[in-house]
């Protein structure tokens, strides 16, 4: 049991550490070169993230049915939980407190991590 749940939290690490690159290159790209403001950049990289880290956890890192309807949402309701989340903490960190944006997400990232792992293994693998 701790050795497949050990396993488990490796391959959620691998996906969502693919997933962070992916959405980390995407923020920088529309806040350095398109210049969108960083709420609007956090929005559209993390919603395109989502989409691999779908994949990847559905068919990789959790026991859950990959065609299920409701795992969809499930995963889809958690994603926009985590980008709320998300948001806050960059608002707080960027606007309020002025800290450089990237360095604000790499915290943002850590803590909606640590809540995605949780709730999706709670809830996915229960459907």
């Amino acid at each position: 049991m701790k050795n497949k749940l050990l396993k488990q939290i490796l391959k959620f690490g691998i996906v969502g550490g693919i997933s962070f690159i992916i959405e980390y290159i995407i923020l920088f790209c529309l806040k350095e070169f398109i210049h969108l403001s960083v709420l609007l950049s956090v929005a559209i990289a993390f919603s395109v993230s989502v989409v691999f880290n779908y994949i990847g956890s559905i068919r990789w890192v959790f026991n859950a049915n990959n065609n299920s309807k409701n795992n969809f949402i499930l995963f889809i309701i958690l994603s926009i939980i985590g980008l709320v989340i998300t948001e806050i903490i960059m608002w707080i960190g960027n606007d309020l407190l002025n800290i450089y944006y990237l360095i604000v997400k790499i915290l943002a990232t850590s803590i909606v991590m640590v809540f995605n792992f949780i709730m999706k293994k709670k809830l996915l693998e229960k459907s």
